[in-house]
């Protein structure tokens, strides 16, 4: 399966490696990502494939959630179904 991540707020050092991290330690795999800095604000997209997570998509989300919190940061996942369909006119 595949989600979308994004995350978006203030820049500072150590939000790739925060976000990558906790993927890789569920053994989810980043197919795409994009990333800039508008003025202050990082604001990145990715995509991601959870068909071999150790967590399940809830459980990614409250740990993704969590980081984000604890960063001032909003990450958030969505199924790529969900996603696709929110920006389908």
């Amino acid at each position: 399966m595949k989600s979308i991540i994004t995350v978006i707020g203030k820049d500072k050092t150590g939000i790739i490696a925060s976000v990558s991290t906790i993927l890789a330690d569920a053994n989810v795999n980043i197919l795409d990502i994009s990333q800039t800095i508008l003025q202050e604000f990082f604001t990145m997209i990715m995509l991601v494939d959870l068909s071999k997570s150790s967590k399940t998509f809830n459980e990614l989300k409250e740990i993704l959630e969590q980081k984000g919190k604890e960063l001032d940061l909003s990450i958030r996942i969505q199924h790529e179904d969900i996603f696709n369909s929110m920006h389908n006119i």
